[in-house]
């Protein structure tokens, strides 16, 4: 999956670029959900708008990725900026535009096999 991570980096670097920055856009694989990735973002234009964020992101995803890769995804997640997992990864992990690897952790209550932190940091309101 780390082709892909590398692939969804470009996109959220072009995103953040255009349309703002993400205080998250990491890939997680659950234990209890074996071979499907999450898809986990937060950013204040894709809140204020999440179907629009989220067809924006799965239209950028479809342009880079094959068909076989587009399955290897199970959903996408916008969180709120004041949820505590998104705290939580913060403190863990501060990357931005990188790519941090994480292995048998646990996040939002959930047994994490596998994750890819592409941009976890806190972003300061104006």
């Amino acid at each position: 999956m780390k082709e892909q991570a590398e692939k969804l980096r470009n996109i959220e670097r072009e995103l953040s670029q255009s349309k703002g920055p993400f205080e998250l856009f990491a890939l997680f694989l659950r234990e209890d959900a074996p071979g499907k990735w999450d898809l986990i973002i937060s950013a204040d234009w894709a809140r204020s708008d999440k179907r629009a964020a989220i067809n924006l992101i799965v239209e950028k995803i479809g342009g880079v990725f094959t068909d076989q890769e587009m399955l290897l995804l199970s959903r996408l997640v916008v969180l709120d900026k004041d949820d505590a997992t998104l705290k939580a990864l913060h403190s863990a992990v501060q990357v931005e535009h990188g790519l941090a690897e994480v292995s048998d952790s646990n996040f939002f209550g959930l047994a994490i096999k596998h994750a890819y932190l592409i941009t976890s940091k806190q972003v300061h309101d104006n």
